[in-house]
């Protein structure tokens, strides 16, 4: 299996450096100050969604539009935080998992940089919705489709991050993957990315249950119609369902993660995880049939029980990305190990060496193809003897009259002869650079 992975997968050196901390503080640090983060942000999104759908009905029923600006309100703040407590955990992958993070933003691109404008503007939507509420009191289509636009970006904006995240997963796809639409098509992305948005329907109404159940929050100065117990009944009612529904949809999302990192360990602790939700979703159910003045009895063991739910669903997600990366981080370590035994005897036995050459051919008809094969494959190649793959002239006596024969292997080769790796493809070569290079490499003689 192993051999498979470096036959077909980039093995970079890792960087050697020393971690500031010790891994294991290091992956506490990651997945608490990530949690911490996802909720926040399961708060700004729901919060947007919640706020949209309340000021729509806040059209035929003025009770729902003073709902959605009492939620709009918590959004700015929510969003805040979700800002703030995104530093560490992106300071830890950036520690842990450097070359995956770094890889995965190369190769999705501008979309990963688009992230920036994209946050800021949609965090700009949301001040100017929250301050020009009275303001645009006679104009409401278009206030809402101020909310309606900020709630589409953060809907965009974690599917970005979520592909960049799953991408580091794959090392062994880094070759083929052609920009952020090319990522989407990797295995998980949105059983993963639905997951997350009932996630942050269920986070939501179990805080607005809180937040508008608490004795300090002037209820009855807000609502005339609306009671306290009909907001929190509609709270705990949506973090149910949409709880309910990630049970449905957690298989799916199991049986789509490749097996290259499922284990034991990691069934272990999702099947903890949902077991912990289990009683949750009792007590709520209970608080949602029964009498008013008991919907709130529940609420402290929801919220442990749920929290811890979290907490183990976590540090799932931290096991599984480690055991998908094993097998390569093993690999790159002993690349690493590699080079710097080499670039050690380099350094103590110095000596001048010549680069390998070209052979000799017309400049004016095959210089291009030359300079594309000195890039791309001549760290596998020479024109007369087998290095990590054949020579150039064997090339030449096999595809010496079927240059598109040579330039279809080229772009998808398979595997040939078992004393040699497979080749990796080039699909990345335009038409005209395949054309030049294999005009080249059939001049060699």
């Amino acid at each position: 299996m192993t051999y498979c992975l470096l036959a077909n997968t980039p093995v970079p050196r890792d960087i050697p450096l020393d971690l500031p901390l010790p891994e294991w503080l290091l992956v506490v640090l990651l997945v608490l100050s990530f949690l911490a983060h996802i909720v926040f942000v399961n708060l700004m999104l729901g919060g947007s969604v919640l706020t949209l759908w309340a000021q729509i009905k806040g059209l035929k029923d003025k009770e729902y539009d003073t709902l959605a600006y009492e939620i709009a309100r918590t959004i700015t703040v929510n969003k805040s935080l979700a800002v703030v407590l995104g530093v560490a955990p992106l300071l830890s992958i950036n520690t842990l998992y450097t070359i995956y993070f770094y890889s995965a933003n190369a190769l999705t691109g501008m979309m990963w940089i688009s992230i920036i404008p994209l946050v800021t503007f949609a965090f700009l939507l949301t001040y100017l919705h929250k301050y020009t509420w009275h303001k645009l009191e006679h104009n409401k289509p278009l206030h809402i489709a101020i909310i309606a636009a900020a709630v589409l970006l953060f809907l965009f904006i974690p599917l970005i991050f979520l592909t960049n995240i799953n991408l580091m997963l794959f090392p062994e796809k880094w070759g083929t993957i052609r920009g952020f639409i090319s990522a989407l098509t990797l295995p998980n992305v949105f059983p993963r990315y639905l997951h997350f948005l009932c996630a942050s329907m269920a986070v939501t109404g179990l805080f607005l249950f809180w937040y508008f159940g608490r004795r300090k929050y002037p209820f009855e100065c807000a609502f005339n119609r609306l009671t306290r117990y009909d907001i929190k009944r509609k709270a705990y009612s949506l973090t149910f369902a949409f709880s309910l529904f990630q049970f449905m949809i957690g298989p799916i999302v199991l049986m789509t993660l490749p097996v290259k990192g499922v284990n034991w360990r990691l069934l272990l602790v999702i099947f903890a995880g949902a077991a912990m939700a289990v009683p949750a979703m009792y007590w709520m159910w209970k608080g949602i049939t029964g009498p008013p003045e008991q919907i709130s009895r529940h609420f402290g063991k929801v919220a442990v029980t749920m929290t811890i739910t979290v907490l183990l669903m976590g540090s799932g997600r931290h096991v599984y990305r480690a055991n998908a990366l094993a097998p390569h981080k093993k690999m790159m370590a002993a690349k690493t190990a590699a080079f710097e035994k080499l670039s050690a005897e380099a350094r103590q036995h110095p000596e001048e060496e010549e680069a390998p050459s070209l052979p000799d051919v017309p400049l004016g008809e095959t210089a291009k193809g030359a300079a594309i094969f000195q890039a791309n494959c001549s760290a596998c190649h020479r024109p007369h003897e087998k290095l990590i793959g054949p020579p150039m002239t064997e090339m030449v006596s096999i595809y010496q009259h079927n240059i598109d024969g040579l330039k279809n292997w080229i772009r998808a080769p398979g595997k040939k002869r078992a004393g040699y790796p497979q080749m990796p493809g080039f699909p990345q070569l335009s038409a005209a650079d395949l054309n030049e290079l294999s005009k080249y490499i059939l001049s060699i003689k």
